[in-house]
């Protein structure tokens, strides 16, 4: 996939997370922003599955350790939701490390709680 269809694609998926912003604004719990995600990605025909588990894999030994994905959009981007005051390194490290064991790229780090959803979105790729 090119970068210009790449930005296109995250786009897609920024606008339906600002739509559930627009609707519901900070201070709810990340469970009902992913499920509200979920619900907007739908009605925008947009493949993706909630809570994908992610195994480790470590010396040839494959560890199920309870790792999900909050959502996984079309097998190509994790997205990584939060509802937090501030994000931290530890919650960047976080999606980084969910993207190189998904074997994916590309990721998208969102917190719903911010006054302008724009505020609380990174883009991360590998």
């Amino acid at each position: 996939m090119e970068v210009m269809e790449r930005d296109a694609f995250t786009g897609k998926i920024i606008g339906c997370a600002i739509e559930v912003h627009r609707a519901l604004g900070p201070g709810l719990l990340e469970s009902t922003y992913q499920h509200c995600l979920a619900h907007e990605l739908h009605l925008n025909g947009i493949s993706f599955r909630l809570e994908h588990p992610v195994p480790v894999h470590y010396k040839g030994m494959q560890l199920d350790c309870g790792y999900r994905l909050d959502v996984l959009v079309d097998n190509q981007l994790v997205v990584e939701l939060k509802a937090i005051d501030q994000v931290r390194e530890i919650h960047r490290a976080q999606l980084l490390t969910y993207i190189k064991l998904a074997g994916i790229d590309t990721g998208l780090l969102i917190n719903f709680n911010v006054e302008k959803l724009a505020e609380g979105i990174e883009r991360f790729k590998l």
